[in-house]
C-alpha cells in the first residue's frame, strides 16, 4: 500500500506501523533504507516455512469439526479454498490425488 499526505495532518495508524515495522525488523543495518540481503529476508524470512504455514491455514480453516483432520467433506465444503492454494499447486494436486 501507498500512503500521500495530501494534507492530512495525521498518518494513518497502518503507516505508523509500517515505519515501526521498517525501524525496528526490516532495516537491519540501520542506513535507512532496504538493501538487497535486506529486502530478501523480508519476501523469504529463513525462519518462516512457507508450505508449513500454507498446510496449517487450511487445516485451520477447513476443519469443522477440529479433531486436526480432515475428512473429504470438509475439503469438499472448502474446495474454494483449495483450489486457490499454493499448498496443491492451485488445485492441481486435487485433480492427481484420488485420495482428495
Amino acid at each position: 500500500d501507498m500512503y500521500s499526505h495530501d494534507g492530512d495532518a495525521d498518518e494513518p495508524e497502518w503507516v505508523k506501523t509500517e515505519r515501526e515495522q521498517f525501524v525496528e525488523f526490516r532495516d537491519k543495518n540501520r542506513d535507512g533504507k532496504m538493501d538487497k540481503e535486506e529486502t530478501k529476508d523480508w519476501i523469504l524470512p529463513s525462519d518462516y516455512d512457507h508450505a508449513e504455514a500454507e498446510a496449517r491455514h487450511l487445516v485451520y480453516e477447513s476443519d469443522q469439526d477440529k479433531d486436526g483432520k480432515l475428512t473429504r467433506e470438509e475439503i469438499v465444503e472448502k474446495y474454494d479454498l483449495f483450489v486457490g492454494s499454493q499448498a496443491t499447486d492451485f488445485g492441481e494436486a486435487l485433480v492427481r490425488h484420488d485420495e482428495f
